[in-house]
């Protein structure tokens, strides 16, 4: 009787080499949780679901008008590239809809992380502020859209003031979760050494609240590109929620999806940069 022996030194097949865990490195009896390089996985995922996507679309299951196929939909980016949006180049629409997505979101960090370090530092500010944060926090921008239009009109002034405040919220009360997160034995050593309150909140609490700082601009900044359609419903023509929005009124669908698809990849692009930015503003969050 004979046996098979198996041969161990074949390679592994392509599923276990794709989602295997990267290899410890020295120090480190474990791993660190959630470590490893997913650019292949994330990869995989995108050409899966396009395929799924085209197959679907291809096979007729759903009509063409309300939902095109993936080739479809850059046939049609490529067509607003060339002849625009009601006439308007299809680059102006985003630079417009960046424009008050960003003004709204530095206006935003330059009110909003101060006041988060001042409500985590005083028990005063906390208890002037905390409650009207906390208050609007939840509320949809569609349910204060009409007010923002009643005081401030139509104009741009109304729809940046419409995504500042989508963005205020996570960005104050992620300063204010910084703040607490700092830890007090840090903060006695330093007034030991005689530190005064001003040099303790530069040198001790920003430095230790700024991986929670970055995360909460990371989340308010996608909040403000969700409020970017809502902002832009009332007397807007130009700018990616118009485009959404107006080409949905006449069911082109393939023209909403490259507006979603241009405002997903464009929030995308930023929280790549704000990664970047913390790894090398605070490179050790998460190991310490």
């Amino acid at each position: 009787m004979t046996m098979d022996i198996q041969d161990d030194s074949r390679p592994a097949p392509m599923i276990k080499r794709i989602f295997r865990q990267a290899p410890t490195k020295p120090g480190q009896t474990y791993g660190v949780p959630g470590e490893g390089n997913t650019i292949k996985i994330s990869v995989v995922a995108v050409l899966v679901v396009l395929g799924l996507w085209q197959i679907v679309t291809a096979s007729g299951l759903i009509a063409p008008p309300f939902l095109p196929s993936p080739v479809a939909v850059v046939q049609k980016l490529f067509g607003l590239l060339s002849t625009g949006f009601t006439g308007v180049p299809l680059w102006e629409h985003i630079l417009v809809s960046a424009g008050r997505v960003f003004a709204a979101f530095a206006l935003a960090c330059i009110v909003g992380i101060p006041l988060g370090l001042a409500m985590g530092m005083s028990p005063v500010m906390r208890g002037l502020f905390d409650p009207f944060l906390e208050f609007y926090r939840p509320i949809p921008p569609l349910a204060y859209l009409p007010l923002m239009i009643i005081w401030f009109g139509i104009g741009e002034t109304s729809k940046v003031l419409l995504i500042f405040l989508s963005v205020l919220a996570p960005v104050a009360l992620g300063a204010r979760a910084g703040v607490r997160s700092v830890a007090i034995e840090q903060i006695h050593a330093a007034y030991s050494l005689g530190a005064s309150r001003a040099q303790v909140l530069r040198e001790v609490v920003l430095p230790s609240a700024l991986p929670e700082i970055l995360t909460a601009m990371r989340i308010g900044v996608g909040f403000g590109w969700t409020t970017l359609v809502a902002a832009e419903m009332v007397a807007a023509t130009m700018g990616l929620g118009y485009m959404v929005l107006s080409a949905s009124q006449f069911l082109q669908t393939s023209t909403v999806l490259v507006g979603i698809f241009l405002i997903g990849g464009i929030a995308w692009c930023f929280d790549l940069a704000m990664r970047w930015v913390e790894k090398k503003v605070v490179p050790w969050k998460g190991r310490m």
